[in-house]
């Protein structure tokens, strides 16, 4: 993926050096909360596709999330689905949830604060759905049986699971560039510089829309499975709160949204700083959010293309701009 400064270089290359790191460091506290940032940074990759490519900005990616995440649980706990099968068909229903909510939404032309907040509304409705029906655990949650092993997608060994998840990222990041490169992706764009310009040059904005959203639904649901696999338990709170949703989209506009790398980034930045801040005020409860709330108003205020548009001014290669930085 072509990056346009050696200042976008040097902010890949620390990431990476401190994804690398990880696997040096003897604390399993550091492995444990890179692991949790890695899920959250796919969510913020699945936002980044109709957030950041399509400028549908949703408030409600937990129903994404939360819908591949009880959908795999459901089937493993209430029907004794193998889990691999379960977690496939966990990416399946957080697609299916995406086009449903894009169908629904974009069929009456609903965009801007108006989407937002109906994906914001389903995320809701599934969190009380989801504590209240039996076959979802109500407000107990669903548990999965300890039983280690490969065939049950469950590893001890956070070095393994960690390196799992590297994988899946570089995965999702690699179809996240060749959408951005593809046909599909300059359809994505040009509805969000501007919808009604291309619909007058015979692009199906409906479709293109509906599309994205399954996409962006298929990487949600596949977080959401891992989280599953990784904790074996979840609830309606867990996977359905705003937590989920507010993490999804502060990412990729902290990083760069619309770029491949500024949701990883982004995410990797908020929950280091996130971290310090607790390990610095550990009697301070809920000061991330404060953190997030702060740091959000200051990068829209200050840095509208985020870490990654910041750091292609400095060592610009060439001196043609370009709005879609690596």
């Amino acid at each position: 993926m072509k990056l346009q400064s050696a200042g976008q270089i040097a902010l890949v290359v620390a990431a990476c050096a401190y994804l690398l790191s990880v696997y040096l460091m003897s604390s399993p506290v550091w492995i444990g909360f890179t692991i949790n940032a890695l899920i959250v940074a796919i969510i913020a990759l699945s936002w980044n596709i109709t957030g950041g490519f399509g400028g549908m900005s949703s408030f409600g990616h937990a129903a994404l999330y939360g819908t591949g995440a009880y959908a795999s649980a459901i089937l493993q706990v209430q029907f004794g689905v193998n889990a691999w099968i379960a977690f496939g068909f966990g990416i399946i229903a957080g697609a299916a949830m995406g086009g449903f909510i894009g169908a629904l939404a974009f069929r009456y032309g609903l965009k801007g604060s108006y989407f937002a907040l109906v994906t914001l509304a389903f995320a809701e409705v599934l969190r009380i759905c989801a504590s209240s029906f039996a076959i979802t655990g109500g407000g107990s949650g669903l548990q999965l049986r300890l039983d280690p092993g490969v065939g049950t997608l469950q590893f001890p060994d956070r070095t393994v699971f960690y390196t799992i998840l590297l994988v899946v990222v570089a995965l999702v990041m690699l179809l996240t560039l060749l959408i951005k490169k593809s046909r599909f992706g300059a359809y994505l764009v040009a509805i969000r510089e501007n919808e009604d310009a291309a619909r007058a040059l015979g692009i199906d904005t409906y479709k293109i829309k509906v599309q994205a959203m399954v996409i962006s639904g298929a990487f949600g649901g596949l977080a959401g499975a891992l989280y599953l696999q990784l904790f074996l338990f979840i609830d309606s709170t867990v996977v359905y709160g705003s937590a989920v949703s507010i993490e999804a989209l502060i990412g990729p506009i902290i990083g760069g949204a619309g770029t491949v790398w500024g949701p990883l980034i982004g995410t990797l930045g908020l929950h280091l700083l996130s971290e310090g801040a607790k390990h610095l005020l550990p009697n301070a409860p809920g000061l991330n959010f404060v953190l997030y709330a702060i740091v959000l108003i200051c990068a829209v205020r200050l840095l509208p293309r985020g870490l990654m548009g910041l750091a292609a001014l400095f060592g610009t290669f060439n001196s043609r701009k370009d709005d879609d930085h690596a």
